[in-house]
């Protein structure tokens, strides 16, 4: 490897949004070698399964009965 072009690497911790943390090796720059998320899969509605729907039927009728289409 080239010396000089490759970003550091080095030990981080990250805590997700509930509290818990891991240790791991990043090349991000982060304070105190701290990340912090705010989303993650103890509250993303994709993981927890809280995510709407959306009822295209209903989107279609709606549609069509401003228009006046039968």
């Amino acid at each position: 490897m080239k010396k000089g072009i490759h970003p550091d690497y080095k030990e981080m911790t990250v805590q997700m949004s509930d509290g818990t943390t891991f240790e791991t090796r990043s090349t991000m720059n982060v304070k105190e070698g701290l990340y912090k998320t705010e989303v993650d899969s103890q509250n993303h509605p994709f993981y927890i399964g809280s995510d709407k729907m959306i009822n295209a039927a209903g989107r279609v009728d709606k549609f069509n009965k401003k228009y006046g289409r039968k």
